[in-house]
């Protein structure tokens, strides 16, 4: 029996010739991600262990992101911490507060992520990085300091499930609505602790940020892992963003690789999607929801915060004003910085939206966008549990940049090919 991609990068991290789901192994760790929410946690338990080391300061890599700038005392101690242990270990790849961003967008863009490698973070959206090729998981606090320390962590090999992705996304449809379009089909414990591997003739159309998009849900479904295959679009990328080690080994699936379940999907025949509150699973074609009023529209985050999807956003809200609180959230200062040279900031001025600095701000309820009690908001984030956003009778509705920006013009949801 043949191995899946997921199994021959756990293999070959683990030091073995085979491996298959189920079996627990040994993995040596490519990449740390740390930020600061649950890396003082980890850096606390090292210090109370007596551990003063780090096991590779160039393999960790360090942002403040969920509450940066920092919004209140708290959250300023929580980067003063992490700030004073990033330089004491002499974390090459540490960006500070001005070079901050939000991690998952930052990581790829900076050309820390490469094929064939294992990558964690404190982060239940590392999942992010298997657009790549990449086995990559989220951690909590407890394992970010063993693997800080150590470089290693173990692992039980999830199993595969395929999801093949034929077709061709039509008109005003993005990778959101994919993903949105799965979660609601299998449920938000569908591929719990499994791999969902994404292949298929409409992954060609996509660029890196479209399947970063995909990748980055996954765990909104229970997954261990999402992972997207190496092709030219994946290269292309590589080649523009990485900086150091430019070699990396790309594995594939075997022929005879075995997976749990295999879905398929009619990329061609999908609508835009809108995941109602209060799960991912949630997601409806706008048609079904199209009319509902709004109070804000949310474009950002590790999932949608990209300059593709600002772009994508622009494109609408050109010419136009804005019916309600929008906005905007470059996920990283490049991207920020590539918005207004490209006179995207000029467009969401115009229209009378918010413009932010680089931050998770309001996705997980921190701030810059936090809603009232009854508000409503149309988010391009991962998440719409009760209260994520702010007052627990709040209510987010999840979807594409294209359909957020065009919300915002009605004020209520709205389909976005009635503007594209």
């Amino acid at each position: 029996m043949g191995m899946t991609i997921t199994e021959k990068i756990l293999a070959k991290a683990a030091g073995k010739d085979t491996v298959k789901a189920g079996d627990l192994v040994d993995a040596n760790i490519d990449v740390v991600m740390c930020h600061d929410v649950t890396t003082p946690p980890a850096i606390t338990m090292l210090a109370e262990k007596g551990i003063e080391k780090v096991f590779d300061p160039e393999k960790i890599v360090v942002t403040p992101d969920h509450f940066q700038p920092a919004k209140d005392i708290k959250s300023a101690e929580l980067h003063k911490r992490l700030d004073t242990w990033a330089k004491k270990h002499k974390i090459k790849y540490y960006y500070k507060i001005g070079k901050a961003g939000v991690c998952h967008a930052l990581l790829p863009e900076q050309g820390h992520i490469r094929p064939g490698e294992v990558i964690v973070g404190g982060d239940s959206h590392t999942c992010t990085y298997g657009a790549f090729a990449a086995f990559s998981t989220g951690i909590g606090s407890t394992d970010t300091a063993a693997a800080i320390a150590t470089g290693q962590l173990w692992f039980k090999v999830p199993a595969s499930m395929k999801f093949v992705l034929n077709g061709s996304l039509g008109h005003g449809v993005y990778s959101k609505d994919v993903i949105l379009a799965v979660i609601a089909r299998i449920g938000t414990d569908g591929a719990l602790y499994r791999a969902m591997e994404f292949v298929g003739p409409a992954l060609s159309e996509m660029s890196m940020e479209a399947r970063m998009t995909i990748t980055n849900m996954a765990i909104e479904a229970g997954a261990k892992s999402g992972i997207i295959g190496f092709d030219d679009i994946t290269k292309q990328y590589l080649d523009e963003h990485l900086k150091d080690k430019k070699d990396y080994t790309v594995f594939k699936s075997d022929s005879d690789a075995e997976y749990i379940t295999t879905e398929e999907f009619d990329c061609s025949k999908l609508e835009p999607m809108v995941a109602l509150p209060h799960l991912p699973s949630g997601g409806v074609p706008v048609g079904e929801c199209a009319g509902m009023e709004m109070d804000q529209s949310y474009i950002g985050s590790c999932t949608n915060g990209r300059i593709e999807d600002l772009r994508i956003a622009a494109k609408i809200l050109e010419g136009k004003q804005v019916a309600i609180r929008t906005l905007i959230v470059a996920a990283t200062p490049e991207i920020w910085k590539r918005s207004k040279d490209e006179g995207l900031f000029d467009i969401f001025y115009d229209a009378g939206c918010v413009i932010s600095a680089p931050t998770c701000g309001a996705c997980l309820g921190g701030f810059m966008g936090i809603l009232a009690s009854g508000e409503k908001c149309i988010s391009t984030t991962n998440r719409n549990f009760v209260g994520r956003m702010g007052d627990p009778k709040s209510e987010v509705y999840l979807a594409s940049p294209a359909t957020a920006a065009a919300s915002a013009i009605t004020g209520k949801i709205t389909d976005p090919r009635n503007y594209l």
